[in-house]
Order: structure tokens, then C-alpha cells, then sequence
């Protein structure tokens, strides 16, 4: 099932909505990659409030992701990861080092704006 990405502004939001395959990991990569550089988003959140499960598949995707897109100038947010799936990461080891979590995509959009902020002040 391809994941939906919205253009927001400066950002891109990836909703994902059900159960994703390696497969479906995958094409999220490769268009989130492509759509950053199309659209010199300046940072990506990847919503996952609909998962009730992540495997260590798709918590490297994750990491991947969030890596690859840093790489190319925006920042990656993971929102939504609910109680029991965090619960379950870590007691599986699965860790998302190196990236920013939210509560929600509230939070994650607050986030990335006042990053955003942060760095042109920099800049000036």
C-alpha cells in the first residue's frame, strides 16, 4: 500500500495507515528521498499513530530515512508511536538513535518550525 505524502509548507507528512510491507517500506523511502530534493523540503514527519506494531524492518527504514533526508537538508520527525509499540521496541532493542520522536503531528510540526526558525536566525 503506497503511504500517502502531503505537502505542507516547507515540510512533507507521511501518514502511514496501516500495516506496511518491506516492500511498502521501501517505496516510502525512495519517495520521501525524491520528494525532499523535488521540493527542497526543509523537514519531513513520518506519522505512525496507525501502527500497532513496528518490526526491526521498519524501525531501520526509519532510521534510514531519517539519515538520508538529514543528508539531503531536512530534518525527519517520527510522530505517533503509540505506548504499546514503544513499550514493545524496547524491550525487542529496538532503538531509533539519532532521531526525533513527537507525541503527535502537533508536536512534530512545533518541532520542526521552531528548528527551522532556529537555523535562519543562525544564518542571519
Amino acid at each position: 500500500m503506497k503511504v500517502p505524502i502531503l505537502k505542507q509548507g516547507d515540510y512533507l507528512i507521511a501518514s502511514v495507515q496501516s500495516v506496511l510491507t518491506d516492500l511498502d517500506l521501501k517505496q516510502l523511502h525512495d519517495d520521501l528521498v525524491e520528494k525532499v530534493g523535488r521540493f527542497r523540503s526543509r523537514g519531513v514527519i513520518v506519522d505512525v499513530t496507525a501502527l500497532d506494531v513496528m518490526d526491526s524492518f521498519a524501525a531501520r527504514m526509519l532510521r534510514t530515512i531519517a539519515h538520508i533526508t538529514k543528508l539531503r537538508g531536512a530534518e525527519t520527525v517520527v510522530v505517533g508511536i503509540q505506548p504499546d509499540v514503544a513499550f514493545s521496541m524496547v524491550q525487542l532493542g529496538l532503538m531509533l538513535d539519532d532521531v526525533t520522536t513527537a507525541l503527535d503531528l502537533e508536536e512534530g510540526l512545533a518541532y520542526l518550525k521552531q528548528l527551522v526558525k532556529g537555523n535562519s536566525t543562525k544564518d542571519d
